[in-house]
């Protein structure tokens, strides 16, 4: 994927801010700030994950986007691809979890 904007790219700009909140405002800080300087820094982490993520974009079983898939789920059109189903779906939270919680799946 080419940056058109140049560097530092949006996911080092992240990363930078992620680190100064890991390193030198966590160190300085105690209690709730503290707390929610981790908060923010994970985030962060995570937003950075967004961004550097270039796998495959989970089959959606030929649906435009979740919300469709998830409606269609509903309205029981898609019972007869149980399986199919089951397993679309675990794709998807998979790919969640590996930009959210990376390590989660080998936990």
């Amino acid at each position: 994927m080419t940056d058109i904007h140049g560097r530092p790219s949006a996911a080092e700009l992240v990363a930078a801010v992620a680190e100064f909140l890991e390193t030198d405002v966590k160190n300085e800080t105690t209690g709730a700030v503290n707390f929610h300087v981790r908060v923010a820094a994970n985030v962060l982490r995570t937003v950075e994950r967004e961004l550097l993520d270039d796998g495959a974009a989970p089959d959606l079983l030929g649906f435009d986007d979740e919300r469709a898939l998830a409606a269609a789920i509903r309205a029981g059109d898609l019972d007869d691809r149980g399986d199919e189903v089951t397993s679309a779906l675990r794709d998807l939270v998979l790919h969640r979890l590996a930009v959210a919680h990376p390590g989660y799946e080998n936990g």
